[in-house]
């Protein structure tokens, strides 16, 4: 396996696409933040919320949810406009951005409050739910930082920096951050979340047209955590951090 050789639309295997995070994107929304990744575009709105689910009452904990959808135009053909009914994919992908979340705050810090996270794709190319996950890490640090402001909490409950990428196969080449030409072709299609020093977060891959082996699994990684080193890097610019 072959892991950064080939071009693929002026960008090598292990290049991301042209990234770019804009924080308080709406004026009078706090912490809105837009992502675009490549065509794939996402806006993040968080909210706080002053509860927290049954299961957390009197723990003095918070909580962190999320919810996503696909706007109906932001894919070529025109889909339902997401109501009363959640598709299940809908639901795994919400699912995932919260698990992934709640990984880089410390909850027993913020009391008990929800961090409710909105992620509205407007336009779709690929790696939607990725792209929803590293903006809504910088829609929440930039919430959390105005509740600082506030004297609502005394810091910013960090526990560690992530991000999150596509990765995948294709004609037996390792790829970074697929756009959807590249998603529906790949014999095998990986979704990564992993933090600052490459520890994973979390792993989904699916052998779309084939199996892989371990080898490529670890070369998959490999060539992600090239990407979350960038995209970390793309999320402290945005914030203004060092």
């Amino acid at each position: 396996m072959k892991g950064v050789k080939l071009s693929r639309k002026n960008r090598r295997n292990n290049e991301l696409r042209p990234t770019t995070i804009k924080v308080n994107y709406l004026e009078l929304v706090p912490a809105s933040t837009l992502i675009k990744q490549g065509d794939t575009i996402v806006l993040i709105n968080t909210t706080i919320n002053d509860s927290v689910p049954p299961f957390l009452q009197g723990s003095g904990q918070g909580w962190i949810t999320a919810e996503y959808a696909m706007l109906p135009k932001s894919t070529p053909s025109r889909g339902n406009r997401e109501r009363k009914f959640i598709p299940g994919r809908t639901f795994e992908i919400q699912r995932f951005i919260g698990r992934s979340i709640r990984q880089a705050f410390d909850l027993k810090k913020i009391s008990e409050k929800t961090i409710l996270i909105d992620c509205d794709v407007i336009q779709a190319d690929g790696g939607t739910r990725t792209a929803s996950i590293t903006g809504a890490f910088v829609s929440v640090y930039e919430i959390l930082r105005e509740m600082v402001e506030l004297h609502e909490i005394t810091k910013i409950p960090l526990k560690r920096w992530i991000a999150a990428v596509s990765t995948g196969i294709i004609n037996d080449e390792i790829c970074l951050d697929l756009d959807y030409e590249e998603d529906s072709t790949a014999s095998v299609d990986a979704n990564l979340v992993m933090d600052e020093e490459g520890n994973l977060v979390e792993i989904q891959c699916t052998g779309e047209q084939s199996l892989f082996t371990l080898e490529e699994l670890n070369e998959m990684v490999n060539i992600t955590s090239v990407g979350i080193e960038k995209l970390i890097s793309i999320q402290k610019e945005a914030l203004g951090v060092q």
